[in-house]
């Protein structure tokens, strides 16, 4: 038997908020019989649990047979979701629609053709306000059908109207599907690799693209078609690391809210995500002051009392609010102050850590790690380095697992711990090798840290000047200025060189930067 909290309806019971489950026993009480209910029963005791045990639900409730209980477990799942349909179905939008149309359906089977109409007409007019174009499309789908139903002297106009309605709606979803297509295969390859490595990614990247855009204008084309086109745009321009052209379309994503903020509701979660896109090139380009009010424009969505805050809108919202939260201090330099707010979001990292995904709990562990070596506290950077290292899926960010094992390398020899340097040496060596990531960058490192035992310390610092030199040029290189978005090693060369604080080099750096973009 299962024993486990990752039970579906354990899941599903422990989400539920106080209004649910009181919503839930209004819902099923109702029915027949229900009082005795054995999946009443059964939700009750798995309500009480801190822990899913079956054996425990058994001993309690002679009357639950071990046989049925699978069967009983399908049933309790399937009125729960009943009854969260029906609670949720005056403020959730998509779920209001699809009621008028399971309504409509009902009444079309029924030969109530009136009535049909009239829901239809109610559901219409819901999916074009809120841009609910895949809805729009089941709805003038069923006006189609109910067309024929009637011998009216105007059949003809209804006729034409519904057919261009219909041509309409299938050019609109085309594009959109076509677009949230290109969207998520550029995400699939960021997921792999991170940016760009190389030409042959280039081209790989860049015939998808324009093979798979239709024709269009961009002043012509609907909400929807915006939103995603935007968001296949901006996921290209990062891909390739052309972050001001990434920039501009992520402006033009949230631009389109703010024009538009009647659909913020019903479109929340794509919102988030482009403040979320804005965010990230703001930092990347250094755009303090415009990076603060976007921030706090991801934060008002916590008070908009026309959004409702499901749990997966929260997840969203702690996810990039955490994320921009860190980026805020590397963007300033202020490591110290930057490592004080870690612990506190890790610990929510825990709470999420379940519903999350790997590739940004990935992020998360790098980030903080990077805090802490921007603050000089390397054994913290380790304990965080080591969560990645220590990871089963390596091939999700495979880019972050090489730059973790580099950062991992070069915070060893800080500790002093010269032993374990030549054993990570060869492991990274190896892991880079098999991800086909063993680039100039990272060649010219492992060469420096495998000659650093033979170097006195006489030698350093000269050391450290000439790996400098070696590395500056890279940065002027469009295949092989990736390294530098993971790892500011330049600064760190630099406090070796000059002996000073590796934070007190960044912060002058990043302020010099900040100053002039704005």
């Amino acid at each position: 038997m299962a024993n486990r909290n990752s039970d579906p309806i354990f899941q599903l019971i422990k989400s539920l908020t106080k209004s649910e489950k009181r919503y839930f026993k209004l819902y099923v009480t109702r029915m027949k019989g229900a009082e005795d209910a054995l999946f009443i029963k059964l939700f009750d005791l798995i309500d009480k649990q801190k822990d899913y045990d079956e054996n425990k639900i058994l001993e309690k409730e002679k009357t639950i047979k071990s046989q049925q209980l699978s069967n009983l477990k399908a049933h309790l799942h399937r009125q729960i979701l009943k009854s969260l349909r029906s609670f949720n179905s005056d403020e959730d939008i998509e779920i209001r629609i699809r009621e008028l149309l399971d309504h409509s359906t009902i009444l079309y089977n029924k030969c109530l053709y009136d009535q049909c109409v009239k829901t239809l007409e109610k559901a219409r007019q819901l999916a074009e306000t809120n841009e609910k174009n895949f809805l729009l499309f089941e709805v003038i789908e069923l006006e189609k059908r109910l067309v024929t139903k009637f011998i009216r002297t105007n059949i003809e106009d209804k006729v034409s109207e519904i057919i261009k309605s219909s041509d309409q709606i299938k050019e609109k979803i085309s594009n959109i599907s076509t677009f949230s297509n290109l969207t998520i295969k550029l995400y699939s390859f960021y997921l792999k690799i991170g940016f760009l490595r190389n030409h042959q990614d280039f081209e790989l990247v860049n015939s998808f693209l324009y093979s798979t855009l239709p024709v269009f204008q961009e002043d012509k084309l609907s909400f929807d078609e915006k939103m995603y086109l935007y968001n296949s745009f901006v996921g290209y321009y990062f891909f390739i690391q052309d972050f001001e052209r990434g920039y501009e379309y992520a402006k033009k994503w949230v631009a389109l809210f703010d024009e538009h903020p009647r659909l913020i509701p019903a479109k929340t979660e794509q919102y988030i995500k482009a403040i979320n896109n804005l965010l990230v090139s703001q930092s990347k380009l250094f755009k303090y002051d415009e990076f603060i009010a976007t921030t706090q424009k991801l934060e008002a969505i916590k008070d908009n009392t026309e959004v409702k805050l499901t749990e997966n809108i929260r997840l969203q919202l702690f996810k990039y609010l955490s994320t921009h939260k860190i980026n805020r201090y590397f963007l300033l330099g202020e490591f110290t102050e930057g490592s004080k707010i870690i612990p506190e979001i890790a610990e929510s990292l825990e709470k999420y850590e379940d519903l999350l995904d790997t590739h940004y709990i990935t992020i998360f562990y790098y980030k903080f790690a990077c805090m802490y070596f921007g603050d000089d506290n390397y054994h913290k950077t380790v304990f965080w380095l080591n969560k990645i290292i220590n990871m089963k899926d390596v091939d999700i960010r495979s880019d972050i697992h090489s730059f973790a094992r580099i950062l991992n390398l070069i915070c060893h020899y800080e500790l002093g711990n010269f032993d374990l340097v030549d054993y990570y040496l060869r492991s990274t060596y190896r892991f880079l090798i098999k991800k086909n990531d063993l680039h100039a960058f990272q060649k010219i490192i492992l060469r420096f840290v495998r000659k650093l035992s033979s170097i006195t310390r006489d030698q350093l610092t000269d050391a450290f000047k000439d790996l400098r030199e070696q590395l500056l040029p890279l940065n002027e290189k469009f295949y092989e200025r990736r390294p530098f978005i993971y790892f500011d090693i330049i600064s760190w060369l630099e406090s070796k060189i000059e002996n000073r604080n590796n934070q007190e080099i960044i912060r002058e750096k990043v302020l010099r930067k900040i100053s002039s973009n704005q």
